[in-house]
């Protein structure tokens, strides 16, 4: 079965997202997932360095307070899927063009859900700035994919045209919103469903 997930590497729904996928996939022993990561960049103009998070806040929320609400939420059900957010040591909001490109070489040596459970697991649970090269290297390398390889798919400019042509499409479909899941080709499902809704989708297309 094939599931193309948008999703962008500093969002928090779509970590809990992923999250549930895998939970539900555990529900179909028998059947083969064929998972694409599709980039997708909340901040596409993000310079290549990214800003500090506490100027990210003021620009997109107008204050730290103001964000908190939605934070909240996104707290509450991050703590149902047992995964642990330290939003306050989170000092950078970088720019994810570099973590999609090596989630995106995980995935074609089949451990993409380890490495991108690990990109999130760096940004909201250890505070680490997941747009520096040295971070994700690091990342790569404890799953065995060599630091040269990672360094050239930094370096490719066609990997990098790839992220944002993956951005463009996804804005071209109408998504303007992640996490989104796109199942053979015919089921369209939005937001951060619950394991349960994600179960009765791909059931709807076995």
């Amino acid at each position: 079965m094939k599931i193309k997930v948008f999703a962008d590497t500093i969002c928090g729904w779509c970590y809990i997202s992923h999250s549930r996928l895998l939970k539900a996939f555990s529900n179909f022993e028998n059947i083969s997932f064929d998972v694409e990561h599709k980039p997708f960049q909340l901040n596409p103009d993000m310079p290549k360095e990214g800003i500090s998070r506490l100027d990210y806040l003021k620009s997109k929320f107008g204050s730290k307070e103001a964000a908190q609400p939605m934070y909240d939420s996104m707290l509450a059900e991050a703590t149902k899927e047992n995964l642990k957010f330290n939003l306050d040591k989170i000092q950078v909001t970088p720019n994810t063009c570099l973590s999609h490109i090596l989630t995106k070489l995980a995935f074609t040596k089949k451990i993409g859900h380890q490495v991108l459970s690990e990109i999130y697991n760096s940004y909201f649970s250890k505070g680490k700035n997941i747009g520096d090269a040295d971070v994700l290297i690091s990342i790569g390398k404890f799953q065995n994919i060599s630091e040269k390889e990672i360094i050239d798919s930094f370096s490719a400019d066609k990997e990098i045209s790839n992220v944002n042509k993956s951005d463009s499409i996804a804005r071209s479909m109408g998504i303007n919103g992640v996490p989104f899941f796109e199942i053979n080709n015919k089921t369209y499902i939005s937001g951060a469903q619950s394991s349960a809704n994600l179960i009765e989708a791909i059931k709807v297309n076995l």
